[in-house]
């Protein structure tokens, strides 16, 4: 543990001084969603020349993020633009979580009727009321605490999700504790398959289609905040719950991206995994020429491979043949706020660096 909350230290507070954070700018809030029992905000964009009908994304941001941050830096809003679809942003608050988590390792926050799972899935169904969406393409996709909880949301909601995509994520209830979710952070007792896909079947009914929503999985082969063995985990827990062999139907490898993919009994794409070598912690980004998509900030990475646009291709609301360049623009920094993550200085006594360290991964309230 140690030497894992000093990586992590050094992960969050590297570069802390760099622009983090944006204003609400291109997002509305998201008001009388419902009863809301996880305390989140919400918040979402709607092209101006909005089809009669669109998909629906919903975007959760990582660790230390605003949603506005993570639109900003992943470029969702920017090609819901292009590519005619909403976005809803789930926003963490400093009283639910400190360092502006998503609580992934609560177990009441995970479950299909309670905590921040329930709030997110009320505000989908607000959406859907209020606006010209089509119920049958609804997504999810997250970074980080955001991935864990999108895995969640495709557990606790399987009939609500079309299809989601998790980077840097953790399998759905690998842990229920602070001790647990370090531990899984590190790829240390992370629960076998089997026990993974029971928790998941026992967190909602089978989708009543009997097809589990597509997942598209994100994992830097470098990470070592949240380490590669939970894509792996999180991978097979699908796998058990969709049907699918183990070994992948086929596999490719472009540059620095290693792709896996596994097909349902109709041929379809069902699951993928996507490795990005020597990639940390964090969403790949490429911010410049074609498929360029976002700004880099810390925990969004210029890899030259925009995870944005593949995502949105995987879940087929963008057109392949659609040309894409949206990276960084001359004056981006303008729309920039400052953020520097609390508690950032040294602190002199050891028990205050571990509850610092603690808080910062949202692992403390």
């Amino acid at each position: 543990m140690p030497d894992h909350l000093s990586r992590f230290i050094a992960g969050l507070t590297a570069g802390s001084d760099a622009p983090f954070g944006s204003p609400a700018g291109r997002l509305q809030p998201l008001e009388a969603f419902g009863t809301n029992p996880g305390a989140l905000a919400g918040h979402f964009y709607v092209p101006r020349s909005a089809p009669a009908t669109m998909p629906l994304v919903v975007v959760l941001h990582g660790c230390t993020q605003s949603a506005a941050a993570f639109d900003r830096g992943s470029g969702w809003s920017r090609l819901a633009d292009l590519a005619g679809f909403a976005v809803l942003f789930p926003e963490q608050s400093r009283e639910n979580n400190p360092n502006l988590c998503f609580n992934w390792f609560v177990p009441q926050d995970i479950a299909r009727d309670g905590g921040e799972a329930q709030s997110i899935r009320q505000m989908v169904e607000t959406m859907l009321r209020r606006m010209p969406l089509d119920p049958a393409r609804v997504f999810v996709t997250g970074l980080s605490a955001g991935g864990a909880m999108a895995a969640a949301m495709l557990a606790t909601a399987p009939d609500l999700f079309a299809g989601g995509a998790v980077i840097a994520g953790l399998p759905y209830a690998c842990a229920a504790n602070v001790p647990q979710a370090f531990r899984a952070m590190n790829g240390e007792r992370l629960p076998g398959a089997f026990e993974l896909v029971e928790r998941a079947r026992a967190a909602a009914d089978r989708p009543a289609s009997g097809r589990y929503p597509r997942l598209s999985l994100w994992q830097g082969t470098m990470d070592r905040t949240v380490v590669p063995a939970n894509a792996e985990a999180l991978a097979a827990q699908w796998r058990g719950l969709a049907g699918l062999a183990d070994a992948p139907d086929h596999a490719t490898i472009d540059g620095r991206l290693a792709r896996s993919v596994w097909l349902d009994g109709e041929g379809r794409q069902a699951l993928e995994l996507c490795l990005v070598e020597g990639m940390d912690h964090g969403t790949p980004l490429k911010t410049m020429g074609p498929d360029a998509c976002g700004v880099a900030a810390p925990f969004m990475l210029d890899v030259g491979i925009s995870s944005t646009c593949h995502i949105s291709r995987f879940f087929g609301i963008l057109d392949p043949s659609v040309a894409v360049d949206l990276g960084s623009r001359p004056g981006a920094a303008e729309e920039e706020t400052a953020f520097i993550p609390p508690g950032a200085g040294a602190m002199s006594q050891p028990g205050a660096v571990i509850e610092n360290a603690l808080r910062k991964a949202g692992l403390l309230r």
